[in-house]
C-alpha cells in the first residue's frame, strides 16, 4: 500500500518533539534473565540452572543501574517493570539490591507503577513481603491455564490449583493491583477448556488480564516438536474463535478491552483508558522513553534504540571492566518514529492514536501525514478517523498486524 509523503518534510526543531527524558519523565524495564525451568514455547533471553550466578548478576545490575542514573542526571521515573524470566527466584536480598539501585540512580515518583513479574511456582510469602516492603505495588502472574494438562503441555511449574493459591497469598499481604496471564490457540484446545480458565480467572477477580496466542517461535523445542510432527501447528481459526470467546465472557464480567492482548477494571478516566490499564505498557503503546537493564534488554530514548548483549556472562564481565555491553545501535529518524507511534498507538482499542498527541509530538496532523493510507484502510473497513483520533475499527481487531504494516515507510 503506498505512503503519503505529505508534510514528512523536517519542520523547524520547535515543532518535532522527540521523546525528551527529563520533560515527561521515563520509564524502566529490569530484565531477570533466570528460570527454574524453560518453557518449551519460550524464545525470550532465559536460562535455567544459573542460580550459581544470581549474586554476580545482581552486583553488575545494580552497578549498571546506578551509573546509568548519575549518567543521565538521575531522570524522573514514572513506572518500572521487572521482568524475565521469572524475577521471583530471586532472594529478597537480591530484591533489596536492585530496588536501592533505582532509587540511588534514579528519582523514583511517589506514585509510581512498579511491577514485578512473578511464577505462581516460585513465590511463598516471604517473597511477596519482601516485594510489597520494598515498593512493588502491582504483580504480573504467568498463569497461562487453569487445566492441569495444558500447564503440562506448556512446561509449566505450577499446577492449577497452585496458581489460584498464589493468586489468594498475593491478595492476603496487600496487592491490589494483580495481572494474570493466560495462553490460547494451544494445538488442540478444547473451547470448554478455555472457557472454564476464563471463568475461574473472572471468579479470582484480578484487575487486568493480559491473553496471549500461542505462537512458535525458531529455535524452541516447540518448533522442533512441530516440525517433527510430535505436536501439531497452532490453528489461527481456532485461536480466533477463542479470542472472540474471550471478548465476550470479559465484556460481560466487566473488563474494558483496551487493548488487543489487554483488559482491565476500573473506571475509564480522561484518557478513555480504565483505571487498572498498565502504565508501564502504555509507555510502549504510545512510543514513549525507556531504558532497558539486563542482556537482551532494549531502550528507546532521545532519538536512539539500542540493545543489551544476550549473554549472562559477558554482562556480568563487561560491567566489571567498566565496559558498555551494548549489542547494537541506531538512530530514529523521524518518519521511522512516526510510522512507529502510529503501529503502537493503534493497538490501543478505543483510544488509538490521538491527533492531538501526534501534532504535539511532531509538529503535523496524522491525516495529513497518512491521507491516502488512511483513506484506503477506511474504505477497506478497518480504521476510524475522528475529529480526535485514529483507532482501529472493532472488524479489524484480527487483523491489525495488516493495519499496522500499512504505516510503515517504503
Amino acid at each position: 500500500m503506498p505512503k503519503s509523503k505529505v508534510a514528512l518534510e523536517a519542520p523547524h526543531k520547535r515543532q518535532y518533539k522527540t521523546n525528551d527524558s527529563h520533560k515527561c519523565g521515563i520509564s524502566l524495564y529490569i530484565h531477570i534473565p533466570f528460570c527454574q525451568r524453560k518453557c518449551p514455547y519460550c524464545d525470550f533471553n532465559t536460562y535455567a540452572g544459573m542460580e550459581g550466578r544470581f549474586a554476580a548478576y545482581v552486583g553488575a545490575l545494580t552497578k549498571d543501574i546506578e551509573g546509568e542514573g548519575a549518567r543521565r542526571a538521575r531522570p524522573r521515573v514514572r513506572t518500572v517493570f521487572i521482568g524475565g524470566g521469572t524475577p521471583t527466584v530471586l532472594e529478597p536480598e537480591h530484591w533489596s539490591s536492585m530496588m536501592e539501585a533505582v532509587r540511588t540512580g534514579f528519582r523514583l515518583d511517589p506514585e509510581a507503577e512498579i511491577t514485578s513479574e512473578a511464577n505462581p511456582g516460585t513465590v511463598d510469602q516471604t517473597r511477596f513481603e519482601t516485594l510489597r516492603r520494598l515498593g512493588v505495588n502491582r504483580l504480573s502472574m504467568g498463569v497461562q491455564s487453569f487445566d492441569d494438562e495444558e500447564l503440562a503441555f506448556l512446561g509449566r511449574i505450577h499446577r492449577a490449583d497452585e496458581a489460584a493459591a498464589a493468586f489468594r497469598l498475593a491478595r492476603s499481604v496487600g496487592f491490589a493491583n494483580i495481572n494474570l496471564d493466560f495462553m490460547f490457540g494451544l494445538p488442540h484446545q478444547r473451547p470448554e477448556t478455555w472457557r472454564e480458565t476464563l471463568l475461574r480467572a473472572i471468579e479470582l477477580d484480578p484487575e487486568h488480564l493480559s491473553l496471549y496466542s500461542l505462537t512458535v517461535d525458531p529455535g524452541t523445542p516447540l518448533a522442533a516438536w512441530v516440525a517433527r510432527g510430535q505436536v501439531s501447528a497452532p490453528d489461527p481459526d481456532l485461536a480466533a474463535d477463542l479470542y472472540e470467546m474471550a471478548c465476550q465472557l470479559l465484556d460481560e464480567a466487566g473488563y474494558h478491552h483496551y487493548e488487543v492482548s489487554n483488559w482491565a477494571r476500573g473506571p475509564l478516566g480522561k484518557d478513555g483508558l480504565p483505571r487498572f490499564a498498565c502504565r508501564h505498557n502504555l509507555v510502549y503503546w504510545r512510543n514513549e522513553p525507556y531504558l532497558g537493564f539486563g542482556p537482551g534488554a532494549h531502550s528507546w530514548l532521545d532519538g536512539a534504540r539500542w540493545s543489551v548483549a544476550r549473554s549472562v556472562q559477558g554482562y556480568i564481565d563487561a560491567l566489571a571492566r567498566g565496559a558498555a555491553p551494548l549489542d547494537y545501535e541506531e538512530r530514529i529518524d523521524r518518519e521511522l518514529e512516526m510510522a512507529e507511534t502510529m503501529m503502537l498507538g493503534l493497538r490501543l482499542l478505543r483510544v488509538g492514536v490521538e491527533r492531538a498527541a501526534f501534532r504535539a509530538r511532531f509538529g503535523v496532523d496524522l491525516a495529513d501525514v497518512y491521507r491516502q493510507t488512511i483513506a484506503e484502510l477506511e474504505t477497506r473497513g478497518l480504521v476510524e478517523l475522528t475529529p480526535h483520533r485514529l483507532r482501529l475499527a472493532p472488524r479489524a481487531w484480527l487483523l491489525g498486524n495488516e493495519v499496522f504494516a500499512a504505516f510503515l515507510p517504503d
